[in-house]
């Protein structure tokens, strides 16, 4: 039978899991806010321009 206790104690995570977090973490990544601030931005100069 297996002992969960024992094996947690085993464990230890793979750095490459943590370099990927860090990774996902550190990137600076456009969401929909920001391509929807962008585009009224546009619009706006747009229509100050005519």
């Amino acid at each position: 039978m297996i002992n969960f206790e024992e094996e947690l104690t085993k464990f230890h995570p793979s750095l490459e899991v943590e370099e990927v977090e860090d990774a996902i973490y550190n990137q600076d990544l456009t969401d929909m806010a920001d391509l929807f601030v962008k585009m009224v931005k546009e619009a706006t100069e747009e229509s100050e321009e005519e």
